[in-house]
């Protein structure tokens, strides 16, 4: 007879549970199937290709984001944090797979890209450790939409520890109502027997806005589609966000 739920931390651990490890993709137990996602670098996967968010590229552009400090959450082959390091942000990059680390570390020495660090783990038991902030910006391409929604809870914490005042948070995730990636089912529906996340929760505007009410929405916006031939990665099937800390 256990007994030994007393802190939020054990609630979480708790809910984890609830999921089948083959649905597990944001702990412990979820790198090994980034792994094999990430093994075989000829498949078709969009964001395989050494090319920045456009919507990351814009704010960039217009002067929104001007370097600084900067923390690329579900990093993947590097795509992104590569971009900002080149740009002259100091990148921290996270991932649960050892296999896309190690990808990005090649690009990294291929492209002599030096003022970025690659860790592989869970970045919500690295932080303050490996992941030391504050952070002028914490950018997040995909990794959000793969929580389950008790793990909202570390995620605002992660924020709340990392991000500097003043600093912004930069979101894409699956998009509702687009008939596209994502599951649309409500919260407690996630949870039961046999539980999983559909290969990721799907986020109307409405939901952004309230789970990240505590900062200030600077843009929320879809994905603009990119063309194969273009150097930015973008899919209409994401929604994109920039928010702001106070």
């Amino acid at each position: 007879m256990d007994r030994n739920i007393r802190t939020v931390d054990d609630v979480l651990a708790l809910l984890d549970g609830l999921f089948a490890p083959e649905a597990d993709r944001w702990t412990g137990r979820g790198a090994d199937w980034w792994d094999d996602f990430y093994t075989d670098r000829s498949r078709p996967v969009p964001f395989f290709a050494a090319r920045p968010d456009e919507n990351l590229v814009s704010a960039v552009e217009r002067g929104l984001l001007s370097g600084g400090r900067a923390l690329d959450l579900g990093c993947g082959p590097g795509r992104n944090a590569l971009y900002l390091a080149e740009r002259g942000f100091d990148v921290d990059a996270v991932d649960l797979s050892s296999t896309a680390v190690d990808w990005a570390r090649e690009r990294a020495r291929a492209t002599g890209t030096e003022n970025v660090r690659f860790h592989h783990g869970d970045a919500f038991t690295l932080a303050g450790g490996d992941l030391t902030g504050p952070y002028d910006l914490v950018y997040d391409s995909g990794c959000f939409h793969h929580l389950p929604p008790h793990r909202r809870v570390s995620y605002l914490a992660l924020l709340e520890q990392l991000l500097a005042p003043g600093g912004f948070f930069g979101l894409a995730c699956f998009a509702a109502g687009t008939g596209g990636m994502g599951s649309e089912l409500s919260d407690p529906d996630f949870y039961g027997e046999g539980a999983g996340l559909r290969g990721g929760l799907a986020y109307t505007p409405g939901a952004l806005r309230a789970i990240f009410s505590g900062l200030s929405e600077l843009e929320l916006r879809r994905m603009r589609d990119e063309p194969e031939d273009s150097g930015r990665f973008g899919e209409s099937f994401l929604w994109t966000a920039l928010f702001q800390r106070a």
